[in-house]
């Protein structure tokens, strides 16, 4: 971990729990992350691995009464966001921290055209007065790319394409000159050519900005492209965690191994397509009901009786300095 005066963020063992009729489902159980300043995190998993509930712990927006962060420690550039105050929080919330959401559709307001919606932010964060915040509004999304944008902002969310919408709601984000920028699922419901348009745009705006990213994505394709470090959860834990290259590279957890072997790959010169692709057999676990031992055993084809015994921790990996892997065989595989 590094030195906590280079880092925005700090979570150290994060839970975060739903209490429903069925029990209780510890979406994130014992999370801890570091995002260094100016830098970028990479969180991937499966769905229902626990990657947005830990995006929504960190603005305090975890759905309400059932979910509740019942232990950990959330800081923000030393601050504890757990024990804020609302208000505090709301000053917060899209000013120092803020998010994009992976469907911009059903995140802005259709009644509203699009530069009334960016220039709110910069009305109710920064005080400008109606005329500067409109003003301020076409920079933004001039700044994200958007061909005319003068016109564009008199348009609705509806007459836009979801590319376009994205870059809005990316607009919107950096519109306060946040410190951290979580981006979940940013580019998921974009064709291929518009996620590589969105991918170069927040590497160019991250880059600028000077913000810290983290950036939640079920596709490590994404990860490679933009993130400095990467975060393995699985089964609301971190299994694995690594600068970029070398988690690629000399991916140490069961689970890491197969979430690589799954991805796509064209074929070499002189082969042919054809063949199953690798996938990981059975079903993320029931977070009601968590398996005894490691949380990936089930699923895992080097388990051995030890893994049912208990969770491994999250050690350092030997010489894999910053090479962080919760598993008790990982020097086997």
């Amino acid at each position: 971990m590094q030195n906590s005066s280079h880092n925005v963020l700090e979570i150290n063992d994060l839970r975060t729990y739903f209490f429903t009729g069925e029990g209780v489902v510890r979406a994130v159980d014992g999370v801890s992350l570091t995002i260094p300043r100016k830098g970028t995190l990479g969180l991937v998993g499966e769905s229902g691995s626990g990657k947005s509930v830990t995006a929504l712990s960190i603005l305090r927006l975890v759905p309400r009464p059932a979910g509740k962060i019942v232990s950990g420690a959330i800081l923000f550039k030393g601050k504890d966001l757990i024990t804020a105050s609302e208000k505090e929080m709301r000053r917060v919330r899209g000013n120092r921290i803020s998010m994009i959401f992976q469907e911009p559709m059903t995140s802005l307001n259709p009644v509203f055209t699009i530069g009334e919606q960016v220039a709110e932010t910069l009305r109710l964060h920064r005080g400008f007065s109606r005329g500067e915040a409109w003003e301020g509004a076409v920079s933004l999304l001039e700044g994200v790319h958007i061909p005319d944008a003068a016109r564009r902002a008199r348009q609705y969310p509806h007459e836009m394409s979801g590319g376009m919408r994205q870059r809005v709601m990316i607009a919107i984000a950096l519109s306060c000159g946040p410190e951290l920028v979580i981006a979940d699922e940013p580019t998921t419901a974009l064709d291929v050519t518009v996620q590589a348009q969105i991918l170069e745009l927040m590497g160019e705006l991250r880059h600028n900005s000077g913000a810290s990213f983290l950036i939640i994505s079920h596709n490590l394709g994404v990860i490679a492209d933009i993130a400095d470090e990467v975060a393995v959860m699985y089964g609301g834990m971190i299994v694995e965690a690594a600068p970029v290259e070398e988690l690629f590279d000399s991916p140490l957890h069961p689970y890491t191994h197969g979430l690589l072997k799954s991805i796509p790959r064209l074929p070499q010169a002189g082969s042919r397509m054809g063949g199953d692709l690798p996938t990981i057999g059975g079903n993320v676990p029931d977070p009601v009901n968590y398996p005894a031992g490691c949380r990936f055993h089930p699923r895992c084809p080097q388990s051995t009786t030890e893994c049912k015994k208990e969770v491994p921790p999250l050690v350092n990996a030997g010489d894999h300095t910053g090479h962080l892997v919760r598993c008790i065989n990982w020097e086997k595989l």
